[in-house]
């Protein structure tokens, strides 16, 4: 089963390494705390929209961004389950 809190926190994580940017230094910038950045990152907690625009905001990424790139991430994992679950079946 796809999780979208991971799907998310894959996404965040990404766009942070992306920028050569550390936990501490986004998490300051979006007033978060480093170990709740971290959890959502690792998909351990969901993230409010509110604090979703705050991470967004302090990577300078548009929140659409992040979102069109977790929903076409979703798709594809949806996809690939299918396909696994149709596979599994046929065997």
């Amino acid at each position: 089963m796809i999780v979208l809190r991971q799907v998310v926190g894959d996404e965040l994580r990404r766009r942070r390494q992306d920028q050569g940017r550390t936990l501490r230094d986004v998490s300051a910038a979006a007033a978060v705390s480093l170990g709740y950045l971290s959890e959502v990152e690792r998909g351990q907690k969901e993230a409010s929209s509110e604090l979703l625009a705050a991470i967004c905001g302090a990577l300078d990424v548009p929140l659409s961004a992040v979102l069109s790139s977790v929903s076409s991430n979703m798709a594809e994992a949806e996809t690939g389950d299918f396909v696994s679950r149709v596979s599994a079946l046929v065997i």
